[in-house]
């Protein structure tokens, strides 16, 4: 199945354990398949600051790998399209962005941007078109979410049952 749908969420150098829990929850609500992240500031601030800042309130982490690389571009599929997301002068605005069938999408740290060295290697660059910006789970979160709109996947009411959680079954009245 070589043509099969991968969604691999990239994140340099990230900071803080807020955002990454709440990135590993976007990607179990929008389905992607990995996350991973480089640098050393993560894995710090989650070892000392304990499980009070944990957002991942689903424990997406346990049947979706959150992995610590050297390399965000590393053992990628040969057709895995490399796609930086940041306010870069010359993107895309997601809204006119087609997303590729196998990707991986790259995020700078919260308090920075994207190495020039991966924007040059990115097969497209997007931005999330704002005013201001936005932290980074919130950016994977939109991106995600325009990416599962813009896909052919469940939607209206199975989506609904697939997406809610056990205890809501509240309809619109007919």
């Amino acid at each position: 199945m070589a043509n099969a749908s991968k969604v691999i969420i990239g994140l340099q150098n990230p900071k803080s354990p807020t955002n990454v829990g709440g990135v590993m929850r976007a990607a179990g609500c929008y389905r992607a398949d990995e996350v991973r992240y480089t640098g050393k500031r993560y894995a710090l601030a989650a070892q000392h600051r304990g499980e009070q800042y944990n957002t991942d309130t689903k424990r997406v982490s346990q049947h979706i790998p959150l992995n610590g690389v050297e390399s965000l571009l590393d053992s990628l599929d040969a057709d895995t399209k490399v796609i930086c997301v940041d306010l870069v002068e010359g993107a895309t605005p997601l809204p006119a962005f087609s997303h590729p069938q196998k990707a991986i999408y790259l995020f700078g740290p919260e308090d920075g941007t994207l190495d020039q060295a991966l924007i040059d290697c990115a097969d497209e660059v997007v931005y999330v078109p704002t005013v201001g910006c936005m932290n980074l789970a919130s950016s994977v979160n939109v991106l995600l979410y325009d990416r599962l709109a813009k896909g052919e996947h469940l939607s209206g009411d199975d989506l609904i049952r697939a997406s809610r959680d056990t205890n809501n079954r509240v309809k619109v009245k007919a």
